[in-house]
């Protein structure tokens, strides 16, 4: 799906709304990394061992919200930064569970990440939902491959078939031990699509192919 005309200009708002940060510790930054985790791989490495409600059977989650976290260019960035900005209260962070999965891993991201922004947490969390919105997740096509070994490369041409402004140097596949466990999505600051950095695609997945478990759709075997 594109961006309509309400969600540029709640972009626009949120950009202007970028402070320069003299004194609060926010970081600068160049750009943004959109990291979407397949939670079922996820759940497989260490989900599972610490009893994630996200991993719940029938939970039926596939790719989900890691984070929005601010980039410099050199391939480094910047995390756990000051800000003037209030903590999100409980409320706030639970209103982010269909985006991160539960209320924890939204209040992680804001701690670590979010804060760097120079927004609040209620921008941040807006932003990254815009992020989210205003991308075709290709669950679907996933879901048929799933339960074998897909090569990195499949993960991404799918994800480009859906969203066609972007190219394969705008995006890598994570993988963990034998798991393709994320993609991660180069966006401008406000949120175009634009090449990741050499620094960055040099993390992509070495393997050739690696697992990707099914969506748990269906109640505990």
């Amino acid at each position: 799906m594109g961006l309509a005309s309400p969600l540029s200009r709640l972009l626009l708002l949120l950009a202007l709304a970028l402070p320069a940060p003299a004194t609060t510790g926010e970081a600068r930054f160049d750009h943004y990394l959109l990291a979407l985790t397949w939670m079922p791989s996820f759940c497989a490495l260490e989900g599972d061992d610490r009893d994630d409600a996200r991993c719940a059977p029938g939970s039926g989650h596939g790719w989900m919200v890691h984070g929005l976290w601010p980039q410099h260019a050199d391939g480094t960035w910047p995390e756990y930064c000051q800000t003037r900005h209030r903590n999100p209260s409980r409320q706030q962070t639970a209103a982010q569970a269909d985006l991160f999965g539960a209320s924890g891993p939204a209040w992680h991201q804001w701690n670590k990440h979010g804060r760097c922004t120079g927004l609040s947490a209620d921008e941040y969390f807006a932003l990254t939902r815009a992020a989210l919105d205003a991308l075709v997740l290709p669950d679907s096509v996933l879901s048929e491959k799933a339960g074998t070994h897909v090569a990195p490369e499949t993960v991404e041409a799918n994800f480009i078939a859906a969203n066609p402004a972007f190219g394969t140097d705008m995006m890598i596949t994570t993988c963990r031990r034998d798991y393709l466990v994320e993609l991660r999505i180069c966006l401008t600051q406000a949120l175009q699509p634009r090449p990741c950095d050499e620094t960055l695609l040099r993390r992509a997945c070495p393997r050739e192919a690696a697992r990707l478990p099914p969506p748990r759709n269906g109640p505990a075997p």
